[in-house]
């Protein structure tokens, strides 16, 4: 396919979550309070974004989409890697799990919330846009695992 910017329908928002951790720009339609069809193509068309969906109807009205028909998030992201996908995790993350945003690095002074390392101990990124903060942890690896796998 070859583009980074996405737009996931309402049944993909776990695949969503993986797009991001690829560095993707991955714009889910829950996120943005859309669910209606028409306003979907609106969105991509406007935004240049690749329509993914579990949708019939949806991907035959986009011109740029692919359908999606696995229920399953590990089957969804091989349907990714067989359409020509590139799921290789961002050597730094640059995108946020949770809205999308961009993140940016918290400097080494800097404080995190208490759920969050110490930024002089652990590289850590806020969120720009909901200040969730992320780093490399477990989750990272379960994900990179899972995508190697592939």
């Amino acid at each position: 396919m070859g583009s980074e910017r996405y737009l996931l329908d309402a049944m993909l928002g776990k695949l969503a979550t993986y797009l991001r951790m690829c560095g993707d720009d991955a714009a889910y339609a829950l996120d943005r309070g859309v669910e209606a069809d028409d306003r979907l193509l609106v969105i991509a068309s406007e935004e240049g974004r690749t329509v993914l969906t579990r949708d019939r109807s949806l991907a035959a009205s986009a011109p740029d989409s692919l359908l999606i028909e696995s229920h399953d998030v590990r089957e969804q992201l091989r349907e990714l890697v067989d359409a020509g996908f590139d799921l290789t995790p961002a050597g730094t993350p640059t995108r946020c799990g949770r809205c999308n945003d961009r993140l940016e690095a918290v400097p080494e002074a800097g404080s995190t919330p208490e759920y969050a390392p110490d930024p002089s101990a652990e590289r850590v990124w806020r969120c720009e846009g909901c200040d969730q903060c992320f780093w490399k942890g477990s989750h990272w690896d379960d994900v990179a695992e899972t995508l190697s796998e592939l």
